[in-house]
């Protein structure tokens, strides 16, 4: 895995909304550094850092950097009931569970 991906990855998954403004960019500026396309293995472990919504946007972000991973998709964790549209959406895609209206 590249260095920007573990970095994100090391940081946890991204935070409420509540969070600092300090927090919410300093995340922002991790996932940009991020170069696209992502592996298949950056993929999935970007897929476990969603947090508990949708981080002012940067949630859906992460989605369509994990979609720029090439081919089929290795398998990722199953969204849990309380997930985000973003993380049902990516699921779905994914071949995980049902797609969000």
């Amino acid at each position: 895995m590249r260095s920007e991906v573990q970095a994100f990855f090391a940081a946890g998954p991204l935070p409420n909304w509540d969070a600092s403004e300090e927090e919410i960019s300093k995340r922002e500026r991790q996932l940009a550094l991020i170069p696209q396309p992502v592996t298949p293995e950056e993929a999935t472990a970007l897929a476990s850092c969603f947090g508990p919504d949708d981080c002012y946007g940067l949630a859906w972000t992460l989605v369509h950097l994990i979609e720029t991973a090439p081919g089929p998709l290795p398998r990722i964790p199953q969204a849990q009931p309380d997930a985000g549209a973003w993380q049902r959406t990516l699921s779905a895609r994914w071949g995980g569970g049902e797609p969000t209206t």
